[in-house]
């Protein structure tokens, strides 16, 4: 970081996982146009077969996760104060505190996890080179 920049994630770098979130929220996939790197990506997701690598894995990621969420109603989430921010001139790494609220099978549950990010800075703009989820509680 530079002398007089903020301690964490600027705010062009926390509104790319804010969008996936709306995504994750909403299933709704032109909110993942140029989100993610047009290069090499990678995602670690607690749902099988849980490695997505390159953008042919990216392609599986969208198919399956848009399955995955169209199966939970009013999935909202929240964001605690990021942490780990680890900034460089063409990338930036950062961990989001995570709470998930939602109904799946008529079940209403809470779901408390860490999302690290990997971001690069591609054509002027912060996308996702890297991500992975993890779960560290439930409650339904």
């Amino acid at each position: 970081m530079t002398q007089g920049e903020p301690p964490g994630p600027h705010a062009s770098m926390l509104a790319v996982p804010q969008a996936l979130a709306r995504f994750l929220e909403s299933n709704d996939e032109s909110l993942l146009d140029g989100l993610f790197s047009e290069h090499e990506v990678t995602i670690l997701e607690n749902f099988a077969p849980h490695l997505f690598q390159g953008q042919g894995g990216l392609g599986a990621w969208r198919r399956l996760m848009a399955a995955h969420v169209g199966k939970i109603d009013q999935l909202r989430h929240r964001f605690g104060a990021a942490q780990d921010y680890a900034p460089s001139a063409d990338q930036a790494f950062f961990t989001l505190p995570t709470m998930w609220t939602g109904i799946r099978d008529g079940v209403p549950f809470i779901e408390h996890g860490g999302w690290s990010f990997l971001l690069v800075r591609e054509d002027g703009c912060w996308r996702i080179r890297a991500y992975g989820w993890a779960v560290t509680s439930v409650q339904a």
